[in-house]
């Protein structure tokens, strides 16, 4: 039993959050809110996997939103100004790609704490963001093929839902199955002994910081054609969610570990717990207040679960070998 609600009593205390709104406040229940819960939570969980994959191991990865943001940007002007739109997707997803890189470089070739190096990738893409809207977003009408990405359905259920599933079964495969999914746990867990056992330490803290940056230009992508506009700020709001929707994930499933079955349920969580606090008429600085307190209080569950040491290790701010 003990073992069980370790695993699995967040999980449980996020469907007794659902329950009780349902119960409380009447239009939370309703289908059509319930659709608009899993559209919102779609953007959050896609940019969340990415955070995660780059804490598995155990880099963090802080210029999301800001990448984001920028290939949001990139995307948007070229489909403003009439490109194709697969164009302005590629493209979209090559800038959170090259950004992923760039962390990548600055990480393990330069030596610099990942904490530092993504906090000036994200200065970096903010800058260029602003530098190429002038500050001014770019809004319009936008091709069907485009906004379709985002705003269709296919049997019956919406296009962000598959791109979901699309993404959490990659993650999760990847992280599970694979070769290199036990190269990159194995990285974040003992990177020394991994290291000495003839895994490519360094090429694994890349390719997971890669990943990071393309989960941030697909979400990008998909906040741009659902939105259809791009800000150089338009992914700021997810950043605190995503964080702490990873560190809420690690207090289920594999408590102390990020993983995509738990950074789903809590990604869910914190969107139905958004949308009943606004229905329950609640400030709207009290969804900041509980953020917060989720996200101290998933750490110290977290922490617990690991074990202090190791958990800060993964969290630490360190250098690359």
């Amino acid at each position: 039993m003990r073992s069980f609600l370790a695993k699995y009593a967040t999980a449980l205390a996020g469907l007794g959050v659902v329950i009780w709104f349902a119960a409380t406040a009447p239009a939370f229940a309703s289908a059509a809110n319930f659709t608009l819960i899993l559209k919102e939570t779609s953007f959050l969980a896609i940019l969340a996997l990415g955070f995660a994959l780059a804490l598995v191991t155990a880099e963090l990865d802080l210029s999301i939103a800001e990448v984001a943001s920028l290939a949001a940007v990139v995307c948007g002007f070229l489909v403003h100004s009439g490109y194709p739109p697969s164009l302005a997707i590629a493209a979209g997803l090559a800038v959170g790609a090259v950004c992923g890189l760039g962390n990548g470089f600055a990480v393990t070739v330069l030596n610099v704490p990942s904490l530092i190096a993504t906090l000036g990738m994200a200065a970096i893409a903010k800058g260029l963001g602003f530098m190429l809207t002038q500050g001014v977003a770019f809004v319009g009408r936008w091709p069907a093929d485009f906004t379709g990405l985002a705003r269709g359905n296919f049997l019956g259920v919406p296009n962000l839902l598959w791109w979901l599933i699309l993404a959490s079964i990659f993650a999760y495969a990847l992280v599970k199955w694979t070769r290199t999914g036990a190269h990159l746990v194995a990285t974040g867990e003992a990177e020394e002994a991994a290291r000495l056992a003839g895994i490519p330490t360094k090429k694994m803290k890349r390719l997971a910081l890669l990943l990071t940056g393309l989960f941030a230009g697909a979400t990008a992508v998909l906040l741009a054609a659902s939105l259809s506009s791009a800000a150089p700020n338009m992914a700021n709001d997810h950043f605190l969610y995503a964080i702490a929707a990873v560190l809420l994930g690690m207090t289920m499933f594999e408590p102390g570990r990020p993983n995509v079955p738990g950074t789903l349920v809590a990604a869910f969580t914190l969107k139905a717990l958004g949308n009943g606090l606004i229905l329950s008429g609640a400030p709207y600085y009290v969804q900041d207040i509980v953020l917060g307190a989720i996200i101290v209080g998933s750490v110290a569950l977290s922490a617990g679960a690991l074990g202090r040491a190791a958990f800060v290790k993964r969290l630490s701010f360190r250098t690359a070998q």
